[in-house]
């Protein structure tokens, strides 16, 4: 608390676009995971990515050292909106008192989380585009082929509308709702145990860093499932109307993933995903824990 949330907007902001220029290597290897061996059952598909590490190396090969780029700019923009309402949305709650009841963390981070996704869904949507783009050998999932952000938004807009910027969020409210929550909760949780057991000094960047991490492990278990069914929604085919050829909504692709590939498809790239989380938490609350405390 004792930062306006005006100033939280911007703070979030920035902290969620600084580990993202670090992150997003990682955030290119998640979604080429996850998109691998869509609706096949295990086994039956050729796996250009396997492993973190080694799909890092299959992307470089593939686009090059900047491959491991793609869409960062979509990225910083989802950042900044997402995580800058999110914060704006938290310190309201915190303001208001809310955070103090029961469960009243989990409950403000939720819903600050599933605000957030709503504003930033038309820049995570081009993103999730941009980063499943590679070569024909290479690719995975659908190619949309854009040549860049800007191209991207003008050819969803002019084929789909207005509308068309927000499909897919149906996906991204549960997951960002769900991840923030678990995430804000465990992060004031961990951080305030890891200083009563005098691990680290209270307010220390140790104790900072030690809360984020757990809170890292805790959103990536929670989190990944919704994750593969955000990026299996955002990247499908489209009719002329919209309307997506391959899922129908968020319970059909949950369906269809575990009917198809089994439960263990809604795990897919859960490496990649705590590899990408764990750090993005951690630099992210790091850099909002510091930048309000400045």
């Amino acid at each position: 608390g004792g930062v306006p949330p005006a100033i939280d907007l911007v703070l979030g902001a920035t902290a969620g676009c600084l580990a993202c220029f670090l992150t997003n290597p990682l955030e290119v290897v998640k979604t080429r995971l996850q998109l691998q061996g869509e609706l096949q059952p295990p086994g039956t598909y050729p796996r250009p990515y396997r492993g973190v590490l080694r799909a890092a190396v299959a992307v470089c090969r593939a686009d090059g050292l900047r491959g491991l780029q793609k869409g960062l700019a979509a990225g910083l923009l989802y950042q900044g909106l997402m995580n800058g309402v999110r914060f704006y949305c938290y310190s309201h709650a915190e303001d208001a008192g809310w955070t103090g009841y029961p469960g009243g963390t989990v409950a403000a981070g939720a819903v600050a989380g599933a605000v957030g996704a709503v504003v930033g869904s038309p820049a995570y949507l081009v993103k999730t585009h941009l980063q499943a783009q590679t070569l024909s050998a290479m690719a995975v999932g659908h190619q949309h082929n854009h040549e860049n952000i800007s191209s991207a938004f003008r050819s969803i807009y002019q084929q789909h509308g207005v509308v068309g910027l927000w499909r897919g969020v149906t996906g991204a409210v549960p997951r960002v709702a769900v991840g923030s929550a678990v995430q804000l909760a465990t992060f004031a949780s961990a951080k305030d145990w890891v200083s009563e057991r005098q691990w680290f000094r209270k307010g220390s960047w140790a104790a900072v860093l030690a809360g984020g991490m757990v809170s890292g492990v805790a959103v990536a278990v929670t989190m990944t499932p919704f994750d593969v069914i955000s990026t299996r929604l955002y990247n499908q085919p489209v009719d002329a109307d919209g309307t997506g050829k391959l899922y129908r909504g968020f319970l059909d692709c949950i369906l269809q993933i575990s009917s198809k590939e089994g439960l263990l498809g809604l795990y897919k790239g859960i490496g990649a995903v705590y590899l990408r989380l764990g750090p993005h938490t951690v630099l992210s609350l790091f850099f909002w824990d510091k930048l309000r405390n400045m």
